[in-house]
C-alpha cells in the first residue's frame, strides 16, 4: 500500500477500534447486569437479536446512502447513533427502554459497517481487498480485546459505571471521525441517482447478484454464532461460576488470537489458497469447535474451545466481506448493504432462538449452532462446485 492508503487504512481502523472497543466494555458485566434485573438468556438474546434487527431493515437504505451521499457522512452518523445508544443503556435501568437503547444502536451499526468497508473498497485495489478488509476486521477483535478487559476492571466500581465509560469513550470515536476523516468518493451528493427500491425489492434483487450465495453463507453462519456468542457469559457463570473478570479474559484472549491472525495471517493464506478453500476448511474448523462446546466439563476447556471457535470466524469473517467485494463490481454501497442485511437476518434469528432454546436447556444452543455451520459447509461447497467451471470466479475459488 501507499503511503496515502495507509494513512486512511489507519484512520479506518482507530475508528472501528473504538466503536468496537466501548461496546466491548459491556460485555463481561452483561450477565452479571441482567441478573440484577431480574432478567436471563431471553434478554440477553433478545438485547443482541434487537439490535440486529434494527440493523438488518435499516442495511438496505444505509448501503444506497452510502453511495449515494458518501463514506465518510454515514460513518460519522452511525458512530453518532452507537454512542447514544451507549448513553440510553447507562441512563435507564427498564428493560424496554434497553431494547429501545439497542434499536438506535442497530441503526448505527447499519450505517456505519456498509460504509466503512465501502470505503475501503474506495481506497484498495482489488488485489489489495482482502488485507484491506483484515486490517478493519483486525481492527474490530482489538476492540473486543481491549473493551471487555477495561469492562471487568471497571466493573469494579458498580455494574453500571463500564456503561457509562463506553458511551463516552464512544463519543470520541464521533469527534475523531468528523475531525480527521476524509471522503473517499471524487463525487458524493447525488453521485448516483436515488432508488425507491425497498427492502423486499433489494433483497429480491440480491438473488441475481454474483455474489447472492456468499450472502446466504454469511447469513447461516451468523445464525448459528450468534447462537453460541449470544448466551456464552451466562452459560459459563452458570457452569463454572465465570466472574465478570473470567468472562472478560476469556474474550480477551479470543480477541487477542483475532487480531493476530487477522492482522499476519488471513491475507497470506487467501493469496495462497484462495477464499473458497479457506471458507471450506475454518466452516469445518468452527463446526468441530461447537462440537466440542457441548461436552465441556471444565472452564479451562471451555476456554480452549471458544479460542478454536473465535480463531476460526475470525478468518470467516473478513474472507467473506471479501469474496463478496470481489463480485460485487460497481455496486459496493449495495453489496456491503447487503452483506450487513443478510448477517443481521442470522442476528436476528440466533440469539432470539439461541436464548430461547438456553431457558429450555443451556447445551441446547450450541447444538444449534452445531447443526447450522454443517449445513454452511454443505451450501459453501455445493456453490462451489457449481460455478468452478465458470472462468470470471474461477480464480476466487
Amino acid at each position: 500500500m501507499t503511503a496515502d492508503q495507509r494513512k486512511k487504512m489507519i484512520i479506518l481502523m482507530i475508528n472501528m477500534f473504538i466503536a468496537i472497543g466501548s461496546f466491548g466494555i459491556i460485555i463481561p458485566i452483561l450477565p452479571a447486569y441482567l441478573e440484577s434485573i431480574n432478567e436471563g438468556g431471553k434478554a440477553a438474546g433478545l438485547m443482541i437479536a434487537i439490535f440486529a434487527g434494527a440493523q438488518f431493515i435499516m442495511s438496505p437504505i444505509a448501503g444506497k446512502w452510502t453511495d449515494q451521499y458518501g463514506r465518510r457522512k454515514m460513518i460519522i452518523y452511525g458512530l453518532s447513533g452507537l454512542t447514544l445508544s451507549m448513553f440510553i443503556f447507562y441512563f435507564v435501568n427498564s428493560i424496554w427502554l434497553l431494547y429501545a437503547s439497542r434499536v438506535v444502536g442497530g441503526i448505527g451499526a447499519a450505517l456505519l459497517i456498509p460504509a466503512i468497508f465501502a470505503y475501503v473498497a474506495d481506497i484498495t485495489t482489488m488485489e489489495q481487498r482482502a488485507k484491506g478488509n483484515s486490517y478493519i476486521s483486525a481492527a474490530m477483535s482489538l476492540g473486543i480485546v481491549v473493551g471487555p478487559g477495561i469492562g471487568g476492571f471497571l466493573a469494579d466500581f458498580g455494574l453500571k459505571f463500564p456503561f457509562l465509560i463506553s458511551a463516552l469513550v464512544s463519543l470520541v470515536s464521533v469527534i475523531f471521525s468528523f475531525v480527521v476523516l476524509k471522503e473517499s468518493q471524487q463525487k458524493v451528493e447525488g453521485f448516483m441517482p436515488a432508488d425507491d427500491e425497498n427492502m423486499a425489492k433489494k433483497l429480491v434483487r440480491s438473488v441475481r447478484m454474483p455474489f447472492f450465495i456468499p450472502l446466504i453463507i454469511t447469513l447461516v453462519m451468523s445464525f448459528g454464532l450468534m447462537a453460541f456468542e449470544s448466551v456464552i457469559g451466562l452459560f459459563v457463570d452458570n457452569q463454572y461460576n465465570a466472574t465478570p473478570q473470567d468472562i472478560a479474559l476469556m474474550v480477551t484472549s479470543t480477541g487477542i488470537v483475532s487480531v493476530i491472525v487477522q492482522l499476519f495471517v488471513v491475507d497470506r493464506m487467501v493469496t495462497r489458497y484462495g477464499e473458497g478453500r479457506i471458507l471450506n476448511i475454518f466452516i469445518m474448523v468452527a463446526a468441530v469447535g461447537f462440537l466440542l462446546s457441548i461436552v465441556a466439563n471444565s472452564f479451562a476447556m471451555f476456554f480452549g474451545i471458544s479460542l478454536l471457535i473465535f480463531l476460526a470466524t475470525s478468518i470467516l469473517r473478513p474472507v467473506l466481506n471479501t469474496l463478496i467485494s470481489k463480485l460485487a463490481g460497481n455496486e459496493q454501497g449495495f453489496a456491503m448493504g447487503m452483506n450487513n442485511a443478510y448477517m443481521s437476518i442470522g442476528n436476528i434469528l440466533g440469539p432470539t432462538l439461541g436464548g430461547l432454546l438456553y431457558d429450555v436447556h443451556i447445551i441446547y444452543p450450541f447444538i444449534l449452532g452445531l447443526v447450522l455451520l454443517i449445513v454452511t459447509l454443505f451450501i459453501t461447497m455445493f456453490w462451489q462446485k457449481k460455478i468452478k467451471s465458470k472462468t470470471h470466479v474461477k480464480a476466487m475459488i
